[in-house]
């Protein structure tokens, strides 16, 4: 399990907002019919790297879910939208929500749940 230390940025709130990061999409995880959407955001304030992954499945009302998790600037590299959910689930820990959850954020570790 990778540990990820907490400095106390605001992007380490479960619901910090979009505009605190400098966002390029990574791609699109086609895993199992997912295509979920794979970016990696940067915090303006303490420069710290997430890969953020969401899904939506298209004819299934509330299942909009994301996940969200500091990675370190050696391993981003290895990162593609296809293994974005083994890094992720190997983090200390992250933040998550969405409409299937009913949260704008909340903090979680261990599997992602990515399946319909």
């Amino acid at each position: 399990m990778n540990k990820i230390q907490k400095l106390g940025c605001a992007c380490e709130k479960p619901t910090s907002n979009y505009t605190e990061y400098r966002s390029s999409a990574l791609g699109i995880d086609h895993t199992d019919g997912r295509n979920a959407e794979v970016s990696v955001q940067q915090c303006k304030l303490c420069q710290r790297i997430w890969i953020h992954y969401c899904i939506e499945f298209e004819n299934a009302p509330q299942s909009e879910r994301w996940y969200k998790g500091i990675v370190s600037k050696k391993d981003r590299p290895q990162i593609s939208p296809e293994n974005a959910v083994g890094f992720l689930e190997n983090l200390d820990w992250y933040v998550y929500g969405g409409s299937f959850f009913e949260s704008t954020g909340t903090f979680g570790q261990g599997k992602l749940n990515v399946s319909l």
